[in-house]
């Protein structure tokens, strides 16, 4: 079973999401495997990429997370990352089978996109383009809280029609009006599933994997 993981746009936390969700389900006893499928970053970074992290969380090698091929030293999003270091261009068919083939079977894989949903995944597509292939049993969309938050969530939404999506609102404070004002709106206005808790998400997508199962 596939969950895959996206974001309204770049450092929402969509990897500190995605670890901490791996490492809660594990500790239920759940076989979690991870895939970052493409990722790129500022070569002078010298801190653990995505896969790194993901990794660190499921036990897996990082090179199994997100293959090496996969990886564009270069903080642009990954189809233009490749092109401008000379690389040969990809496809989301070819992600999409690269994570088929290595997905364990019998395993939750949670497949952590790269940036906003409509962000250049591909030389042929986005997140969006990755989830009508993949066909996941949940999108768990993770978003800021605070100011911008109704719009970015409700276009990404938008964009993921026809998927079960589930919106994670991290770094939620229970105490900021803003937070809670928002988190209300787009459960009672836009009628959409709202997480803001890290044990409340692990429920939710465990009970996901026991109904699909």
């Amino acid at each position: 079973m596939i969950v895959l993981v996206a974001g309204t746009g770049t450092e929402v936390g969509k990897t500190y999401v995605t670890a901490r969700l791996a490492a809660a389900l594990r500790a239920r006893g759940l076989r979690i495997a991870a895939r970052k499928p493409v990722q790129s970053f500022a070569a002078d970074d010298n801190t653990p990429t995505d896969a790194d992290v993901l990794a660190d969380a499921t036990g897996e090698d990082p090179l199994l997370v997100c293959p090496p091929h996969r990886r564009f030293p270069l903080a642009m999003a990954p189809p233009m990352a490749a092109e401008a270091l000379g690389l040969p261009p990809f496809t989301i068919a070819d992600l999409a089978a690269e994570i088929t083939a290595t997905a364990p079977a019998g395993a939750l894989t949670l497949v952590e996109s790269a940036g906003g949903v409509r962000s250049p995944l591909a030389a042929d597509g986005d997140t969006v383009a990755l989830t009508e292939v993949l066909r996941p049993a949940l999108v768990l969309l993770v978003a800021d809280a605070g100011l911008g938050t109704i719009n970015a969530v409700r276009l990404s939404v938008a964009a993921l029609d026809g998927q079960r999506v589930v919106v994670y609102l991290n770094r939620f404070d229970d105490n900021d009006e803003l937070h809670t004002r928002n988190r209300d709106w787009l459960v009672t206005r836009a009628g959409l599933e709202v997480v803001t808790d890290p044990e409340t998400l692990t429920r939710v997508v465990a009970a996901v994997l026991a109904t699909s199962g």
